[in-house]
């Protein structure tokens, strides 16, 4: 029971350490490995960053990364075309 009851607890933690937001790609430089939002923000992402292939100018993604409280944000885990 008590196993039951630690894993419960670390699943619905889980959901909290990722954030999520979405846009349209204004553009992507894969050297750099830059990711530029028609809201002008600017994601830099790692090289463990799980990335579509083939994104473009146009596309809509969502991006999804680790909160980091108040330090901001942490590492970018993906950015998934929609």
């Amino acid at each position: 029971m008590r196993a039951f009851l630690i894993a419960s607890v670390m699943l619905s933690a889980a959901p909290a350490l990722a954030d999520e937001t979405s846009g349209t790609i204004l553009a992507f430089d894969r050297v750099a490995n830059i990711l530029v939002l028609d809201d002008k923000t600017v994601w830099s992402l790692g090289e463990k960053t799980e990335v579509t292939p083939d994104l473009m100018a146009g596309d809509t993604v969502k991006i999804i990364y680790v909160g980091g409280g108040d330090a901001g944000i942490g590492p970018i885990t993906s950015v998934l075309k929609q």
